[in-house]
């Protein structure tokens, strides 16, 4: 399958964390599908709504009588920081950031900062030099606050970067921050979002940093 990737120079990577870099998915819904029920929600209709946003925005737009959005999405980090057991990378991801100067990329999340660290401890994943985490910005994803401040700690234009993520939350984010998208399909159920580049995994992916900056390619 041939992949058109961008081919402008770019000035940094950031990634997605859950769904982009690792695969959380399993215990990220063993816990929300505990507190579907709990609250009772039908879990196979609310269980899609999760991925990619901040959980407090979650529970926020439900406008569930009686439930504090805070406290609730902090019990919900703590049950979810106890359950990696299976938490895994995604194919070829820890190999692909190995190639990335370390000044060059960053993880931008929607996770809280105690909880990606720990899964990417989980999947013996990298920790990167900037991490931009849910408490980093008033406003998550979709709102392309995360993106722009992750480009302005780099010291760049989003503009100039590339971003990977894997749900329509974060491809949305990305767009409005005007950086480019490559989505990863490794987690997805169904078809990719058309507009934007995808790839399975990363063991394809090749990157080459240089003054120029950073050029992506595949092997054939």
């Amino acid at each position: 399958m041939t992949i058109t990737l961008p081919t402008r120079r770019l000035a940094a990577l950031l990634f997605d964390m859950d769904g982009t870099l690792i695969s959380s998915i399993a215990s990220a819904e063993r816990t929300w599908s505990r507190w579907a029920v709990a609250h009772g929600l039908d879990v196979a209709t609310f269980l899609p709504t999760i991925h990619g946003v901040r959980s407090v925005e979650t529970i926020r737009r439900l406008n569930l009588p009686g439930v504090d959005p805070e406290a609730e999405a902090a019990a919900i980090t703590r049950a979810e920081m106890e359950d990696v057991g299976d938490v895994i990378e995604i194919p070829g991801a820890r190999a692909f950031l190995a190639t990335l100067p370390p000044d060059r990329w960053a993880i931008v999340t929607s996770a809280p900062r105690a909880l990606a660290q720990r899964r990417l401890e989980a999947a013996d994943m990298p920790t990167p030099t900037l991490m931009i985490a849910a408490e980093d910005v008033a406003q998550g994803k979709p709102a392309p606050d995360c993106f722009l401040l992750a480009a302005r700690r780099l010291g760049i234009a989003a503009a100039e970067c590339c971003v990977f993520e894997d749900a329509p939350a974060g491809i949305r984010a990305a767009e409005a921050a005007g950086a480019s998208v490559i989505v990863v399909t490794a987690t997805h159920r169904e078809p990719a979002p058309a507009g934007h580049p995808a790839i399975p995994d990363y063991r394809r992916l090749r990157a080459v940093a240089g003054p120029d900056g950073i050029r992506l390619s595949t092997d054939r």
